[in-house]
């Protein structure tokens, strides 16, 4: 919080807490990408979309401070980026001991689509695609037995991978616990970039010029972690 990049926003209304999110710093904090490239996240994701081949996409930082009220809305990942694709995982990582009210939570089954709306945390504005052009989302807490939530209370060490086309949330904070996340955001081997004429979150700019729409997303900003050669599984560094 006391080192955040050009991209860091707040999430919260100035009265409320402090939820406070940033994204794409592991080329500049070394033990963030230390992490990104030794830890066995990038052969988890490979194992669970079935890859021969891990990229990262981008890191996430999610931080809310104690009496924070602000919920998470339901939303899923995929719609606010600039890639497309089926094999591909976010991993959600406490820092922090967090309640099942406070941890991130799904609707179980919504990885299959169809994609939806994406919002603006904060004010409900639809900044991406055009007003209209997605179905919005439905109430989903409306009728807990048609879509069902799943969750935990995790711990520091527990990890939570799932689909970018998952829909998930959390609620507010309590007490006078911080809430810190570290997400990372893993690319598999059928993920392609999808030239967007509006800035993604996160923003890439200039890689529409440099990555055709639909071309595998060998880019620098796009690391190899791990790559499967026969039965082995090679780090990448």
């Amino acid at each position: 919080m006391a080192d955040l990049s050009p991209l860091a926003k707040r999430a919260s209304s100035q009265d409320d807490g402090a939820f406070v999110e940033d994204f794409c710093n592991w080329d500049r904090i070394p033990e963030m990408e230390q992490f990104i490239r030794e830890s066995p996240a990038a052969r988890i994701a490979a194992t669970l979309t079935e890859s021969s081949t891990v990229r990262l996409y981008h890191d996430h930082v999610l931080v809310k401070e104690p009496g924070t009220r602000q919920h998470t809305r339901w939303h899923q990942d995929l719609p606010y980026y600039n890639v497309n694709g089926h094999q591909n995982a976010s991993m959600w990582f406490p820092v922090d001991p967090v309640d099942r009210s406070a941890a991130i939570r799904f609707i179980a089954g919504t990885h299959r689509g169809p994609w939806y709306m994406p919002r603006t945390f904060l004010d409900d504005r639809a900044a991406w695609f055009p007003e209209g052009s997605l179905a919005e989302i439905p109430d989903f807490d409306a009728d807990p037995e048609r879509w069902p939530v799943i969750g935990w209370a995790l711990e520091p060490g527990d990890a939570v991978f799932f689909n970018m086309l998952t829909v998930h949330g959390s609620g507010g904070v309590g007490g006078t616990t911080r809430r810190r996340v570290l997400s990372v955001r893993f690319l598999g081997d059928d993920m392609v970039h999808a030239s967007r004429s509006w800035p993604t979150s996160p923003p890439f700019p200039g890689l529409v010029e440099e990555l055709d729409d639909g071309c595998p997303l060998d880019h620098p900003l796009f690391p190899v972690l791990w790559t499967r050669s026969g039965t082995e599984a090679e780090p990448r560094n």
